[in-house]
């Protein structure tokens, strides 16, 4: 059961302290409601109401800083994870409608090491400040999932809603690029 302490005003006229579940200073309160989340291949639960975006759950309640906070709008990709596989604005996704999906931060690439991308990113030195680099990763990881062999216009067109403001875009198309063919190599070398 979710209780808000609020201060109201008594029958009496005096102030004081309410626990009250249901309704608190004339605002109807709702009871949190525990999610099953499955994040980086671990089963997960939260607890909150169904409309609170996704991105506050992995950042506060699951500490995984990699999707941020940019907008709160879904417009400018800083908060792009995958869920089953299709990138995703955590900021403008419901926890209810991320419930028993498959969710991946950045954070749950390297389980078996480096993704081709992060070692592209670094490689092509792609990040400046790092707040959009996130995003980028997962948005290029879904894209690189049905398109392996891009043209440089294809990635541009890929990450045009993803938005870097250091200017960076030259070097993260670039990083793109070459994540995709260091994965080339890796496939055809085993």
């Amino acid at each position: 059961m979710f209780l808000l302490v609020c201060s109201h005003t008594n029958e009496a006229g005096t102030r004081g302290l309410s626990r009250a579940p249901l309704i608190c200073g004339g605002l109807a309160v709702r009871e949190a409601k525990r999610w099953a989340l499955r994040v980086n291949g671990a089963d997960r639960a939260v607890q909150g109401e169904p409309h609170v975006p996704l991105l506050h759950f992995l950042r506060n309640d699951l500490a995984l800083n990699s999707p941020k906070f940019g907008c709160g709008l879904g417009q400018c990709g800083a908060c792009t994870v995958l869920i089953d596989g299709v990138a995703a604005r955590a900021c403008a996704v419901p926890v209810r409608l991320a419930e028993g999906r498959d969710i991946v931060t950045l954070e749950g690439l390297a389980a078996a090491g480096p993704d081709p991308l992060q070692v592209a990113f670094v490689r092509a030195q792609a990040a400046q400040c790092g707040y959009c680099i996130a995003g980028m990763i997962m948005t290029a990881k879904a894209f690189l999932a049905v398109r392996p062999d891009p043209s440089e216009a294809e990635v541009r067109e890929a990450l045009r809603y993803n938005l870097c403001r250091c200017g960076t875009h030259v070097e993260i198309v670039r990083a793109v690029l070459l994540a995709a063919e260091i994965a080339r190599a890796d496939a055809a070398a085993s």
